[in-house]
């Protein structure tokens, strides 16, 4: 197993603000009503956990396409990749408000392209929010010449898509690179060819579960 890419905090960056400001109303309000203030240690209890980040190893394969989110699987079929312009597989992973939402590289590979699309906030687990939610669509290419697409696709409730990532970077398998809140969902757009590891409604964790796995045959320009 691989040590973690880089430092994690346990807590995401993107919620310290907001931990921080409702720790800070729910001790205004257990000064004035300790009954009351048991309604806003909820609401931090929700934000902490919804901000969390812990880390995770990646397993050793060079092969394996790693989950870029926590959630469930639903979807898991063979369509067109409108950003690389190519037939792929497409495995698509649901995050609810309960899930880690830090986004993690699934590949090893340098950055080729980085799109944003304005859009509508459908329910994430709709099949439509692929195309019609407001998204962020990051294309690799590993090593080995693979296309790997990964697009962060906001949700019914969420309201700003975070990706880091930049054109000509370089990322490494499980690196952070960016963060949705609050629900949505990542679309992984890989090779045909590619041999899915997991199925619909398989619940999955960033970085530790397996996708798929990539061929081994030499890519062709559009793989």
């Amino acid at each position: 197993m691989n040590k973690p890419p880089y430092p994690h905090p346990i807590i995401a960056r993107e919620g310290w603000p907001f931990l921080a400001g409702t720790v800070v109303v729910a001790i205004l309000v257990t000064l004035w009503s300790p009954p009351v203030s048991i309604i806003f240690w909820i609401i931090a209890l929700f934000v902490l956990q919804f901000f969390r980040d812990p880390p995770r190893m990646a397993p050793d394969s060079a092969a394996a396409v790693l989950s870029p989110a926590d959630g469930r699987v639903v979807a898991v079929e063979t369509v067109r990749d409108p950003y690389a312009d190519r037939e792929a597989l497409k495995i698509s992973v649901f995050m609810n408000v309960f899930n880690v939402h830090s986004n993690r590289a699934p590949v090893d590979g340098q950055v080729t392209d980085v799109q944003y699309f304005p859009g509508k906030f459908f329910n994430a687990a709709l099949d439509k929010a692929s195309l019609e939610n407001e998204r962020n669509a990051m294309v690799l290419r590993t090593p080995g010449g693979h296309v790997v697409t990964a697009v962060q696709v906001a949700g019914l409730v969420a309201k700003r898509i975070l990706c880091y990532a930049r054109k000509d970077d370089a990322l490494v398998r499980g690196q952070r690179y960016g963060f949705i809140r609050f629900g949505s969902r990542v679309d992984v757009y890989l090779p045909p060819a590619a041999r899915p590891r997991v199925a619909l409604g398989d619940k999955v964790s960033a970085t530790s579960t397996v996708l798929a796995d990539l061929p081994v045959t030499n890519p062709t320009s559009h793989a």
